[in-house]
């Protein structure tokens, strides 16, 4: 039975969804305004095999990750500038095109990384009116009080806050981190709708003046929207369970009068020299940039290999360590091939039995990923050593079925030789209509450097009329 490491109850608990067999997920997505580093791979990889292995499990479940396109503040509170503004005066762009581009730059880097697209991924823009009529109802219930153009929920009309974090009194205060506005009745309250200033470019207009949501109510708002008053799983990185997740617990169960959510879980984050891997402390590593040095499924296994709520450092020793691990898998894939169906031996059912059994009392417990590739790696071991014995196609194919089921279904790890690339030819095709959708895009540094990487690798590109490009090798 699934048990996983709740938050909230600091605990273990078993997994029971609140109207089986349906489950209802909701993870804090990306603030596009930049491109992703390893930090956002290994928080959603985590997240991805959760989604993998209650399939698994037969669980019908909807996965709903946001994409943060408005009001998530430079403090990461309730004052500084909106990062998504700041990084298009940066790229002198509009708002929305830095949306749009590190949008799209994030899905490529999570597809590349194997991870499942989530069923709905809304964006905060989207959803101003909802927003709205969940301040309009906090008004109504006595928890929301207006400053000027400003709207701020009143912590102390809820005395539940600070419970997930475990944080109580001074600990609470904003002003620890930023100056507090002084608007505010009490430094703990926070923003639920913050006045415009006349450039902020950003803005709708509201009962309460033009502005823009804070950055905690659109989890709260969509959430709802999507998953019901109360969801089954929130996740997210553990960095957001104060005061992100609080601020959430806080309005939406002030809103509804109901439990918000069941299971909350967080991830741990990925550590450069013991401190974590941000853009803050410019310590950070590109995904896009791992890409080019190490195949995106050593990145996976490499995150894998560590315990989602554990912290990952990053070294390229444990990607290395990675590279074999991937190249073990790979090779006894390739021995089983694709046979036919057959009445496998009894030593090989023994053995496949067995190992999918260590592999489920893993990820039973809390998603323990290493221990489920451990029981993988035993698999390997044994199904080599069967191999080099009298074995036959059915043989073959049951031990492939297995791999494919656990390595690739459950845990997201590529392993047939099409996964891993197709002909010459249509390696040429895929890259060229890359090059060509950059360039119609307009985000033509990219463009430039996938022609310069091209060329570097031994590919000519020719661009031709209509936005279409060539990619060719040289002979």
């Amino acid at each position: 039975m699934l048990s996983l490491y709740n938050t909230m109850t600091r605990q273990k608990q078993e997994f029971t969804p609140l109207d089986p067999p349906f489950v209802g997920v909701y993870v804090c997505g990306p603030t596009v305004y930049g491109h992703s580093h390893l930090g956002h791979g290994k928080s959603y990889v985590s997240f991805d095999v959760l989604l993998r292995y209650l399939r698994y499990l037969d669980y019908k479940v909807r996965y709903v990750q946001n994409i943060t396109d408005v009001g998530h503040l430079t403090d990461d509170a309730d004052s500084g500038e909106d990062k998504l503004q700041k990084q298009a005066k940066l790229e002198k762009l509009e708002p929305m095109e830095i949306a749009e581009k590190y949008t799209a730059s994030y899905f490529h880097d999570m597809d590349t990384l194997g991870n499942l697209r989530p069923d709905i991924s809304p964006r905060a823009t989207g959803h101003i009116p909802e927003q709205i009529e969940l301040i309009k109802t906090l008004f109504e219930k006595g928890h929301a009080y207006q400053a000027g153009g400003n709207v701020y929920f009143d912590v102390s009309s809820f005395p539940d806050y600070g419970k997930l974090s475990g944080r109580i009194g001074d600990d609470q205060k904003s002003g620890t981190r930023v100056c507090v506005a002084d608007d505010k009745r009490d430094p703990r309250d926070f923003a639920l709708w913050l006045e415009a200033s006349r450039d902020h470019i950003l803005k709708w207009n509201s009962p309460w003046g033009w502005g823009y949501p804070g950055w905690h109510l659109e989890c709260s708002a969509m959430a709802m929207r999507y998953l019901g008053e109360t969801i089954d799983i929130h996740g997210g990185g553990l960095e957001n369970s104060f005061p992100h997740h609080e601020c959430e617990i806080a309005q939406s169960t002030a809103a509804t009068g109901k439990e918000f959510v069941r299971y909350w879980m967080h991830n741990n984050m990925v550590t450069v020299d013991g401190r974590k891997m941000g853009k803050s402390l410019g310590n950070f590593t590109l995904l896009r940039d791992l890409f080019q040095r190490w195949d995106p499924m050593v990145v996976r296994l490499y995150i894998l290999r560590s315990h989602y709520r554990s912290p990952l450092d990053f070294s390229d020793e444990g990607l290395a360590g990675a590279k074999s691990g991937l190249e073990r898998l790979l090779s006894l894939r390739s021995r089983l091939g694709d046979p036919e169906a057959g009445a496998p031996a009894r030593a090989v059912l023994e053995l496949v039995r067995e190992t999918e059994k260590d592999f489920r009392k893993s990820m039973d417990d809390d998603l323990n990923t290493p221990g489920a590739l451990a029981a993988l790696f035993e698999f390997v071991r044994a199904g080599n050593i069967l191999l080099e014995g009298n074995t036959s196609e059915a043989d073959k194919q049951c031990m492939a079925v297995l791999l494919d089921r656990l390595a690739t279904e459950v845990l997201g790890v590529e392993l047939t030789s099409e996964s891993s690339g197709g002909s010459s030819e249509d390696l040429c095709r895929i890259l060229g209509g890359l090059r060509g959708y950059l360039r119609k895009n307009r985000l033509f540094q990219e463009a430039d450097k996938l022609r310069d990487d091209l060329a570097e690798a031994g590919f000519s590109v020719r661009d031709l009329p209509g936005g279409v490009s060539e990619v060719t090798p040289d002979i």
